[in-house]
């Protein structure tokens, strides 16, 4: 009789069966509880929620950059193409690999003038959800006055030179390597906010047990909308562009051409 499988064998079997039906954007792992932004939710935090903000960005600073090391054993290659922003406003977009790929993300472009762009289900209830709100993350909404908050708020900060950070990508698979075709709404954004867009793509090993080592983040050379298009290519451009550049940057990385699995959709050919 078979051993039950490993959590390392489900995991790669669901990534498997999720990769060769090209459900790239499926989250399979449980949301837990949470609760719907609405017009209060603070995009933006003043007075004592301010400080504990900028409180929990100067810890993150200090012992998250120390625990990647130490745990992933981090590095960042292409610092010089953040410097190519020149301190203006940017959106940023990474794979999503991990629970605290968010840490790799300020590890490469910085932790004060940072800020996250998540799904409505990861506003988390409890301690879980006051860190997060505090960290600089931004929850999407279907209230609508939610969304206006928080268009101005990123509109605001992109004027004042912060970068904003998307999940491309959209759902996190723990520890896959390839990088996953992206979703519109990031590139929607540069366009409408005239911004470029950073690419980011964290390459790694993987060890027996499935853990993450040796894990380089890598930040590519910044794209911009191309003005001379018609505005409703600008963002087709970019996302072709920023997918090149992550599948350049992951076989250069591993040395091997991107192939997904066989697809195994009725409809393909």
């Amino acid at each position: 009789m078979r051993r039950p499988r490993t959590k390392l064998e489900r995991r790669v079997g669901i990534q498997s069966t999720l990769e060769g039906f090209r459900r790239f954007d499926y989250d399979y792992i449980p949301f837990g509880t949470y609760t719907m932004p609405d017009a209060s939710y603070p995009y933006r935090h003043k007075g004592a929620g301010k400080a504990a903000e900028m409180t929990l960005r100067g810890v993150l600073r200090v012992f998250g950059s120390l625990l990647i090391r130490i745990v992933y054993g981090c590095r960042v290659e292409g610092k010089e193409n953040l410097r190519a922003l020149n301190k203006k406003g940017a959106i940023c977009i990474s794979n999503h690999v991990a629970l605290l790929d968010t840490l790799f993300v300020r590890q490469a472009i910085g932790h004060f003038h940072t800020y996250f762009t998540m799904a409505p289900w990861n506003n988390k209830r409890g301690l879980g959800g006051w860190f997060i709100r505090r960290g600089g993350m931004w929850a999407f909404s279907a209230d609508l006055a939610a969304m206006r908050n928080l268009m101005h708020e990123m509109k605001t900060r992109l004027e004042e030179g912060g970068i904003v950070h998307f999940y491309a990508e959209q759902a996190m698979w723990t520890n896959y390597q390839k990088p996953r075709p992206m979703k519109d709404g990031a590139f929607y954004y540069a366009v409408r906010y005239n911004v470029p867009v950073l690419p980011v793509f964290f390459t790694f090993k993987v060890n027996k047990k499935g853990c993450m080592r040796k894990l380089v983040i890598h930040i590519l050379p910044p794209v911009a909308p191309d003005a001379s298009l018609p505005r409703n290519e600008r963002a087709g451009r970019l996302k072709a562009q920023a997918q090149t550049a992550w599948t350049t940057c992951y076989e250069r990385a591993y040395g091997t051409s991107l192939e997904y699995l066989p697809d195994r959709r009725r409809s393909a050919t």
